[in-house]
């Protein structure tokens, strides 16, 4: 089994792939705490986001010899809520959707490829955007987005162990798209000024992104413009005028439908625990369930731009 072999089996399934050896783990350790001591990093993102990463083989699979990244393509969502009786459809970016679903459909892949040849897969934590670039699978967006060819940004990436032994090593420093350089899309439509020219590394504690995935009992920054929000969680913003996203924009899947009952009930933050039944079931089939926190005052905010 080649790695070039793994990643043409990943192709024909729809996939995309990269296989680097497991020593550039140290690598991606010092891109991540590197940029945080330099103080590129804001403390408190760093805490939320990036501390919880896992450096070190897991002890199933100590013979690791691979990381293995793979980009799984994937549709923006649509929910629709019913307000003052009015439907409101609200989007869901692509990265929010089924991800623990996604994680186990591209490990099952992976070992439906490895195992008949004696190899074995693990899932990994780690910093899948910066795996990605690192491993030539992927290259950044002045956004800090990750970009694959034929997938754009609309795709999810999912990170793996495997005692499969790589041939080649294609670990390159971090780059960004060509097609960035002389192109300010995103940074013209960033309301919020974290798309900067100032520097690359996206300023992450201004963006949109970062403030609604907070925990649903954190305000807004009053600096924030109520107009500003565009999705139930995350942010489109930067990724709906990029050139290089033009043939995703209208990649959209349907979702679920909420009753105006069930919008009052998510907006006055009722616990999934006293929620109907048949709400937390809607909830959990568009894997939302998981932003039960955040939902409230996101969800209020996108509705009071439509009273």
């Amino acid at each position: 089994m080649t790695n070039s072999h793994l990643t043409d089996q990943l192709e024909e399934r729809g996939y995309k792939g990269r296989v680097v050896p497991v020593q550039h783990l140290h690598d991606l350790q010092e891109g991540i705490e590197g940029h945080y001591k330099q103080g590129l990093i804001d403390k408190g993102l760093y805490q939320g986001y990036l501390s919880p990463f896992t450096f070190d083989v897991p002890a199933g699979l100590p013979d690791a010899r691979s990381l293995i990244v793979v980009a799984v393509p994937q549709p923006q969502l649509e929910i629709v809520f019913t307000w003052h009786e009015k439907q409101l459809p609200v989007l869901v970016p692509p990265t929010y959707v089924h991800s623990e679903r996604i994680d186990k459909q591209a490990q099952d892949v992976l070992a439906e490829i490895l195992e008949p040849e004696g190899y074995q897969v693990a899932r990994a934590v780690l910093p899948k955007k910066l795996l990605a670039v690192r491993s030539g699978l992927a290259t950044y967006g002045k956004n800090n987005i990750t970009y694959v060819p034929g997938m754009g940004s609309f795709h999810q990436l999912a990170a793996f162990y495997s005692d499969l032994p790589c041939q080649e090593d294609n670990w390159r420093a971090p780059q960004m798209m060509a097609a960035c350089e002389n192109c300010s899309a995103c940074l013209r439509n960033c309301p919020t000024g974290a798309i900067s020219s100032d520097r690359f590394l996206l300023h992450a504690e201004r963006c949109i992104v970062y403030h609604n995935e907070q925990p649903g009992d954190v305000p807004f920054p009053k600096w924030m413009d109520p107009s500003w929000h565009n999705c139930l969680i995350g942010c489109m913003r930067c990724q709906n005028v990029c050139p290089q996203d033009r043939d995703f924009w209208q990649w959209v899947e349907k979702g679920t439908e909420f009753s105006e009952e069930e919008t009052a009930l998510l907006v006055e933050g009722v616990p999934l625990e006293q929620l109907p039944a048949a709400t937390v079931e809607k909830l959990e089939h568009v894997d939302l369930a998981r932003h039960a926190s955040p939902l409230p005052r996101n969800l209020s905010v996108l509705l009071s731009q439509q009273c």
